[in-house]
């Protein structure tokens, strides 16, 4: 008579017991996959059979409830794939767990330091992906370089044959004010003036910030109709305008009036526009559905510093745990499938939320009944083997 069934069903019950346990220990664990004990039985040639034994422990790669934080750097995959992650060692890892944050180096990481990789800007699906980086530094300036605009010049103002004069506004027909930009950030007020001097035909000129000696850029000419036929893009002679506070030279390259019209209508600016913007420092950092890491500053200007890169696999069940919320690929996994969040296989990025452990608190508690019931009745089994040899014993 053996004992070797008992102790087999002892050994896969307690198995069984610690994975049920590791589920519950996890239940608030953020982006964690529940697992369960896979058995089969033990024939080496028997007729009765010789026990149980753990097969496999599977993991369950259903996705969590996903739950909202508020926090903007908190960040959920809702539906398939990884994050793709860079530990302190240098290794690969794959997570579902998104509680991201800052590092010093700007670098986002996890709670571990493991730094987060995706595609550079403007990088689209190509190459390996790289850790993301938000830089440190301010936004440097930006010189205003052009300026468009579209407006409405009433055909039915008079035509002026005196001499321009900004100061005079009975020599001009209508001025309008942009603020422009130099290579230092500092903000200029420029005028431009429309003076009619024929039938469809305006002369344009500037101004900076009341300087007396305007700068003529040229004529715009309309049809019968009112359309504009030419001075769409008009060019300021270069430099445009000197300036003594350090920065270089104003030059623009075109100011363009696509769209203008001549009609017998009020005079209206519908829409203005210039490139430039002044020095600017992060006030923001945000995901977006598509992944990518938009930062905004203080110039109310944003910057996309990246894509994140999210992997998915042909057979997540074969992925390793390593622990920490990760998981590394292995040959049974296959290789990772990379890609964007909202194309192919993969999910969306949601902000804001995190994924909750998809483990049933409920359900685990029932297995662990039925786990500690098996475990007793394999103890039972030893006992009343034990008594039956000791009967044999005593005979």
């Amino acid at each position: 008579m053996g004992f070797s069934q008992a102790l087999s069903g002892l050994k896969a019950a307690a198995t069984n017991l610690d994975v049920i346990g590791n589920n519950i220990a996890n239940a608030q664990t953020v982006g964690f996959k529940g697992s369960r004990a896979i058995f089969s039985d033990i024939y080496a040639g028997t007729q009765a059979g010789l026990g149980a034994q753990v097969a496999a422990i599977q993991q369950d790669f259903t996705t969590g409830t996903l739950e909202n934080t508020g926090r903007s750097l908190d960040i959920a995959i809702s539906g398939t794939g990884f994050l793709r992650l860079l530990d302190s060692t240098g290794q690969v890892v794959y997570s579902r767990n998104g509680q991201l944050r800052l590092s010093n180096e700007g670098y986002l990481i996890n709670a571990q330091g493991a730094r987060l990789t995706g595609f550079p800007s403007g990088v689209n699906n190509g190459g390996t992906p790289v850790e993301l980086r938000v830089p440190a530094g301010a936004m440097p300036a930006q010189a205003t370089s052009a300026i468009s605009a579209q407006l409405n010049l009433d055909s039915r103002s008079p035509i002026l044959t005196g001499t321009f004069d900004p100061a005079d506004a009975e020599t001009y027909s209508y001025a309008n004010n942009v603020t422009i930009y130099d290579t230092l950030g500092n903000q200029h007020n420029v005028t431009m003036y429309f003076v009619k001097t024929a039938n469809n035909t305006w002369d344009v000129h500037l101004t900076r910030e009341g300087e007396a000696t305007p700068v003529a850029i040229g004529q715009l000419e309309f049809n019968a109709n009112g359309e504009l036929i030419a001075g769409t893009t008009l060019t300021p002679p270069s430099p445009l305008f000197i300036l003594t506070n350090g920065a270089d030279p104003i030059t623009l390259t075109g100011i363009t009036f696509t769209d203008s019209t001549q009609f017998a209508d009020d005079f209206s600016l519908d829409a203005l526009h210039q490139d430039g913007f002044t020095s600017g420092s992060l006030v923001d950092l945000a995901i977006d559905k598509q992944g990518k890491v938009i930062g905004t500053y203080s110039n109310e200007r944003s910057v996309e510093f990246g894509t994140i890169a999210l992997a998915n696999f042909r057979a997540p069940e074969g992925l390793k745990s390593v622990g920490d919320n990760a998981w590394i690929e292995t040959s049974e996994s296959g290789q990772p499938l990379l890609g964007m969040a909202g194309t192919g296989l993969f999910g969306s990025v949601e902000s804001g939320l995190v994924e909750a452990s998809n483990v049933d608190l409920t359900r685990e508690l029932i297995n662990l009944i039925i786990a500690q019931r098996q475990y007793q009745a394999n103890s039972q089994t030893i006992k009343v083997q034990d008594e039956v040899l000791q009967n044999a014993v005593n005979l």
